[in-house]
C-alpha cells in the first residue's frame, strides 16, 4: 500500500511540473469602457479625424487583438494589406469599404466585414456620417499602408 501510495504521489508531482499551467490561477477579466483610453490614430495611415482604442491585446496562446476605431464624417483608412486579415463589425453609423478594382460598399450599423489576407482595401466613414467598428485582428502578420484614397475614388454619396 506504501509503495502503491508513492507511485500516485510521484504521478501527480509530475502531472503538476510538466502542466504549470493547471497550476495557475485563471479568471476573466472585465475592462469598463469608461476606461478605455482613446487617441488618434493620426495622419501618416488615415485621412480626417480617427480616434482609437484597443479593446484587447492577446493574451497566449490566444493570437487575437481588438480595437475600437471612430472615424468622423469623411474620415478614412488609406488602402492598405493585411497579412493576417482582419474583420470589422460596424457598432455605429454608415460608412463604406473597397476592394481595389471594385465599387464602394455601403456600411451601416451591425455590418460585418470580413477581410481576407492580402486584399488591397480601405474603409472608413460616409461623408455625411460618423462610423464606428470594432475591429479584429491576430498577431503574426503586419499591415501593409498604401496610397491615400483619393477624392474620386472616395463616395461623395
Amino acid at each position: 500500500m506504501n509503495k502503491l501510495f508513492k507511485i500516485f504521489a510521484l504521478a501527480a508531482a509530475l502531472s503538476t511540473a510538466a502542466i504549470p499551467a493547471l497550476a495557475e490561477e485563471t479568471h476573466q477579466t472585465v475592462t469598463q469602457t469608461n476606461t478605455l483610453q482613446f487617441v488618434s490614430a493620426g495622419s501618416k495611415t488615415f485621412t480626417g479625424d480617427v480616434t482609437m482604442s484597443n479593446i484587447y491585446t492577446p493574451q497566449a496562446p490566444s493570437k487575437s487583438y481588438a480595437a475600437i476605431v471612430t472615424f468622423a464624417p469623411g474620415a478614412r483608412t488609406y488602402w492598405h494589406v493585411h497579412d493576417m486579415g482582419q474583420t470589422l463589425i460596424v457598432t455605429e453609423g454608415i460608412g463604406y469599404t473597397q476592394e481595389w478594382g471594385k465599387e464602394p460598399v455601403l456600411l451601416n450599423t451591425g455590418d460585418i466585414v470580413r477581410c481576407p489576407p492580402g486584399v488591397k482595401h480601405w474603409h472608413g466613414a460616409a461623408p455625411d456620417s460618423s462610423m464606428t467598428h470594432i475591429a479584429l485582428s491576430e498577431t503574426g502578420g503586419k499591415v501593409t499602408w498604401l496610397e491615400p484614397v483619393s477624392e474620386a475614388e472616395y463616395p461623395q454619396k
